[in-house]
């Protein structure tokens, strides 16, 4: 079966939204920093919102539990959350509260006769088929 060419170029667009966390985060700045992203994702198509936390002075629970609910601020609004710039305290201490897969992305490891990303494979013809 033949399928006819599509009429034009085919376009896929994703949404990207840099959202900053930096400094001390206190108690007191939970409800704002949700209300400030809740505000701009309000009305936008899906997309990845990109909460760099470079600026991230002293990582602790406020900093976690600030990160875990702009991440369902951005579910909420239908987007993702990937944290970017995240220190190896922020990590660790992501870790001890279990939380490390749903703040980060996590680095899949390749499986058995699987090639690491970025590898090809090359097959030579004189090769018996396998």
């Amino acid at each position: 079966m033949t399928f006819p060419a599509p009429a034009g170029p085919t376009r896929v667009t994703t949404s990207t939204i840099r959202f900053t966390v930096g400094g001390a985060v206190t108690r007191a700045d939970l409800p704002g920093l949700c209300t400030d992203l809740a505000d701009v994702l309000r009305g936008r198509d899906r997309g990845v919102v990109i909460c760099d936390v470079t600026g991230v002075t002293r990582p602790d629970l406020v900093t976690i539990e600030a990160l875990a609910r702009l991440r369902l601020t951005a579910r909420r609004h239908g987007w993702r959350l990937v944290v970017s710039g995240a220190g190896a305290g922020l990590r660790e201490l992501a870790g001890l509260f279990g939380l490390t897969d749903a703040l980060f992305e996590p680095v899949r490891q390749a499986e058995q006769r699987e090639q690491a990303g970025g590898v090809e494979e090359v097959v030579d013809r004189g090769d018996p088929p396998g």
